[in-house]
């Protein structure tokens, strides 16, 4: 039996989350929180780095940790939220980024879903299935 996400909760830990951003350059804090079948919620915080290449998204910081504790398949939704420190929801809409969009496909296709996406922002977000935000996705599933 699967657990049913709650979109205002999962926002919130999101929002909770970017609290924790390591955002020294950008000054732009994002969270993301992974909602998973059995109830799980894993977050996570942007990581940034003095070379701009080396940062890492919240997306994959969470996507990363589901992944290097064993955990995989049942990523039932996502949100993501961003802004100014303290102010993470406030500004304009944040979705996913494109590398992140990938690496949150491996993970929902090891599972064979394709989970809600919930992007915060102060015109009150967007909804959508990863699908919508990665159409015709290359993973797991192309490699059976």
């Amino acid at each position: 039996m699967s657990a049913t996400p709650d979109r205002e909760s999962l926002i919130a830990a999101a929002r909770e989350a970017a609290a924790l951003a390591y955002a020294p350059y950008s000054k732009f804090q994002v969270g993301a929180a992974l909602f998973f079948a059995d109830g799980a919620v894993v977050t996570g915080a942007n990581v940034e780095n003095a070379s701009y290449g080396l940062s890492l998204c919240a997306e994959t910081v969470a996507s990363a940790k589901v992944l290097s504790t064993g955990g995989q398949g049942g990523l039932l939704a996502v949100a993501v939220t961003g802004g100014a420190p303290g102010k993470p929801g406030t500004g304009a809409t944040v979705t996913p980024c494109g590398r992140c969009r990938q690496v949150l496909n491996e993970l929902a296709q090891l599972g064979g879903t394709d989970p809600l996406i919930w992007c915060d922002g102060k015109d009150g977000g967007l909804e959508l299935r990863l699908s919508e935000l990665l159409p015709h996705a290359f993973g797991p599933a192309n490699l059976g």
